[in-house]
C-alpha cells in the first residue's frame, strides 16, 4: 500500500485531500453527523456534479440509500463503473485513495413522466391543496377554492386519486355553487374556471402522469442490495426542470412523507436515507413566508428521523438563512465575483465557515480549479471543523451521461419496475360522479308511479277482473246475471210456487196449510 495513501475509518466518506498546507490529510465525512444535512455550491462548471456524484456513492457504500435528481442527465452515470484514465489515476494517487478501481452503483431511474424510469405517482388526496395550489400557480382566493373542494371531498367521501377525480368534483361544485358557498364559503364561478384552466396547462405539459396509483411507497426509496450497499435513486429531471414549480413542488411532497412517514429514531451510526435537492433557490422562489416556514420546520426536525437532507444550488445564499444555518456540512466550490451579486455571495459563503488561519476564504473562494472546493464537515459533539482547501476525491462511476441501451439494462434489473410501471384505475371521484348522475337520469326517464285506481281501471287489471267476474263481460255472463236465472228457474218450478206462495201467506196474514 502508498505510504501516502489515506486509511478511511468505517462509516466515513473521503471527499477530498486537504491542500491547504502541503501535509495536509484527507478531508472526511462522518457518517453518524451524515443526517445534520449539508450544501454544495458554486458556479455552473466548478465540480457539483462531481462532488455530488462523490458523496452519493460514499453513502452507498456506507449502506445508506439515496435520493438524488438528474437535472442535466450526467447523475445517471452512477450505475456505470467508470474508466481508470491516466488523468484519473494521477488525481487518485494525489489524494492517496487505496483502494479505488472503476465501480458502478446500484441504482434505480423514476421519472415523473415515465419514459426515462419507473414513474413516481401520488394521488391528489396525498398531495393537498396547498403544494397543488402552488403546482398550479393559483392566487390566494383559487387557492381558497381549491381548500374548499377538498373539504367538500372528504365531507362526501370521494376519493381523488388522479386529475381526472379532481375535474369532476370541480364540475360539482360549479353545479351546486349556492348551497356549497352558503355551507363552505364563496365559490366563484372565475375562480372554478381559472382552476379549471390551471389544470389544462399542467395535463398539456405532461403532469396528469404525477397523479394516479400506484402511489409510491417509501420504502421503495430506502432499499438496500444482499451485500448491504445502500441503492442510489436517480430522478430523471431533465424536462421535470423546465417546469420549476411542479419540480419544486414534488420534492418539497417527498421530503414531507418522509418527514409525516418517518418514526423517530435519534441519532444513528449513519443515516436512514440521503436527500439530494439539486437547483435548490427553485424551491425559495416566490415561496409565500408558510411554504418557507414549513421548509424550515421539516429541515430542522427531519434529522430526529435519520434523514440527511443536502442542498445544491450555485449560491450559498439561494438558501434561507434560518435554513442554510442548520447545515452542518459544507462543500463550495468556486464563485467569481464579477457582478455585486457574486462579491456579495462570495462575503456569505466566506462567513459561513469557521475561520482557519491558513487560509483566505475569500480570496480563495474566487481563485478555487475545477475539481476543488473549500470544505467544513462536522466533526465529533458536532462542531464543524476550520475550513479546508480541498482537492475533491474522484467518484468511481462514469463521470457523464449512460446511452439508452445502458439505462434499458438498468431499468429491466430493477426490483420495483413490476410494481410501478402499470397505472391502475380504480373507482374514485370521477367515477362515482358519473354512475350517480347515470342513476339520476335513468330515474328521470322511467314512467311515473301507477296509482291503484289506474291500475284497477287498466285492461287487465284486478279491478276489471271483479268487475267482469261479477257482471260479466260481452262474451260471457257474470255472477249476477246466472244467480237471476238461476231464481227464475226456481220461481218457475212447483217448489218455487209453494215458496212464494208461503211467502205472501206470511206477509199478508194467510193460512197454513
Amino acid at each position: 500500500m502508498d505510504s501516502n495513501a489515506s486509511v478511511v475509518p468505517a462509516n466515513t466518506i473521503l471527499v477530498g485531500k486537504s491542500i491547504t498546507t502541503p501535509d495536509g490529510g484527507p478531508v472526511l465525512l462522518h457518517g453518524k453527523l451524515g443526517n445534520r444535512h449539508g450544501l454544495i455550491a458554486g458556479a455552473t462548471g466548478t465540480g457539483k456534479t462531481v462532488t455530488l456524484m462523490t458523496l452519493a456513492e460514499g453513502f452507498s457504500r456506507m449502506g445508506v440509500p439515496v435520493f438524488l435528481a438528474d437535472v442535466k442527465g450526467d447523475v445517471a452515470g452512477l450505475a456505470v463503473a467508470g474508466t481508470a484514465s491516466e488523468k484519473l489515476q494521477e488525481r487518485v494517487a494525489q489524494i492517496g485513495i487505496a483502494d479505488w478501481s472503476p465501480q458502478a452503483s446500484p441504482t434505480v431511474f423514476w421519472d415523473l413522466f415515465g419514459k426515462s424510469g419507473h414513474p413516481i405517482r401520488t394521488t391528489v388526496s396525498e398531495i393537498g391543496p396547498t403544494l397543488l395550489s402552488r403546482i398550479l400557480e393559483l392566487n390566494d382566493t383559487q387557492s381558497g377554492v381549491l381548500d374548499i373542494v377538498f373539504k367538500l371531498a372528504d365531507d362526501r367521501g370521494l376519493l381523488l386519486l388522479d386529475l381526472e377525480d379532481l375535474r369532476a368534483l370541480l364540475g360539482l361544485v360549479a353545479d351546486e355553487r349556492k348551497d356549497i358557498s352558503t355551507s363552505y364559503g364563496l365559490v366563484s364561478t372565475q375562480s372554478i374556471g381559472a382552476i379549471q384552466r390551471a389544470l389544462l396547462r399542467l395535463e398539456s405539459d405532461g403532469g396528469e402522469m404525477f397523479f394516479g396509483e400506484p402511489a409510491l411507497e417509501l420504502a421503495d426509496l430506502m432499499r438496500t442490495t444482499t451485500d448491504g450497499r445502500g441503492v442510489v435513486n436517480v430522478l430523471a429531471a431533465e424536462s421535470l426542470i423546465l417546469k420549476p414549480r411542479l419540480y419544486s413542488s414534488f420534492l418539497l411532497w417527498l421530503l414531507s412523507e418522509l418527514f409525516e412517514q418517518l418514526p423517530e429514531v435519534g441519532d444513528l451510526d449513519k443515516p436512514k436515507l440521503v436527500f439530494v435537492f439539486d437547483e435548490a433557490h427553485l424551491l425559495f422562489d416566490d415561496a409565500p413566508p408558510a411554504l418557507r416556514q414549513r421548509v424550515e420546520q421539516v429541515v430542522r426536525i427531519i434529522r430526529s428521523k435519520g434523514v440527511g437532507v443536502y442542498f445544491c444550488s450555485q449560491f450559498p445564499d439561494d438558501v434561507p438563512d434560518d435554513i442554510l444555518g442548520q447545515l452542518g456540512n459544507r462543500v463550495q466550490h468556486a464563485l467569481r465575483a464579477f457582478t455585486p451579486r457574486d462579491q456579495k455571495a462570495v462575503r456569505t459563503a466566506a462567513q459561513t465557515f469557521v475561520a482557519n488561519p491558513d487560509l483566505d476564504v475569500a480570496e480563495t473562494i474566487s481563485r478555487l480549479g475545477t475539481g476543488e472546493a473549500l470544505v467544513s464537515t462536522l466533526q465529533d459533539k458536532g462542531v464543524p471543523m476550520p475550513v479546508e482547501h480541498t482537492l475533491i476525491a474522484p467518484p468511481r462511476c462514469r463521470m457523464g451521461a449512460i446511452t439508452e441501451a445502458e439505462r434499458a439494462q438498468v431499468r429491466a434489473g430493477s426490483p420495483v419496475g413490476g410494481k410501478y410501471d402499470q397505472r391502475v384505475d380504480r373507482d374514485s371521484a370521477a367515477e362515482m360522479l358519473a354512475n350517480k348522475a347515470t342513476a339520476a337520469a335513468e330515474q328521470a326517464k322511467a314512467p311515473p308511479a301507477r296509482t291503484r285506481e289506474q291500475d284497477d281501471a287498466e285492461p287487465g287489471g284486478f279491478g276489471q277482473s271483479v268487475k267482469d267476474a261479477v257482471f260479466g263481460t260481452g262474451r260471457r255472463q257474470g255472477m249476477v246475471e246466472t244467480m237471476a236465472k238461476q231464481t227464475a228457474r226456481t220461481v218457475g218450478s212447483q217448489i218455487g210456487r209453494q215458496i212464494l206462495r208461503g211467502l205472501l201467506g206470511g206477509l199478508f196474514g194467510g193460512k197454513r196449510r
